[in-house]
C-alpha cells in the first residue's frame, strides 16, 4: 500500500512538470483576440468624430486618457484632444 501511494505522488509531481509554462505578459496589441476598454473608448471616439459631435468625441478621448494611462490609445487621443483644441485637463 505505502509503494503504491509513493506511485501516486511520484506520478502527480511528474505530471505537473510536464504542464504547459504560462506566460505572465500580455500580447502584443496586434495579436490580442479580445477588446480593451482603451480599444472600445478609442473606436467610440471615432464614431463620435464620423458623426461630428465634437463634444462627444472629446470626453471619451479625455476619460480614455485617465481613466486607462497605460492604454496604447492615450498617446492617439492626446495628440486628438490636441487637435480638437482641448488638452487632456482642460475642462468641457
Amino acid at each position: 500500500m505505502l509503494v503504491r501511494a509513493a506511485f501516486v505522488v511520484v506520478a502527480l509531481a511528474a505530471s505537473g512538470s510536464t504542464a504547459p509554462l504560462q506566460c505572465g505578459h500580455t500580447p502584443e496589441a496586434e495579436l490580442r483576440e479580445d477588446e480593451t476598454p482603451g480599444d472600445a473608448l478609442w473606436t467610440m471616439a471615432q464614431k463620435f468624430h464620423d458623426s461630428h459631435d465634437v463634444a462627444a468625441e472629446r470626453a471619451t478621448l479625455k476619460y480614455l486618457v485617465e481613466r486607462y494611462p497605460a492604454s496604447r490609445w492615450v498617446s492617439p487621443a492626446r495628440d486628438e484632444l490636441a487637435q480638437l483644441g482641448a488638452g487632456p485637463d482642460a475642462g468641457g
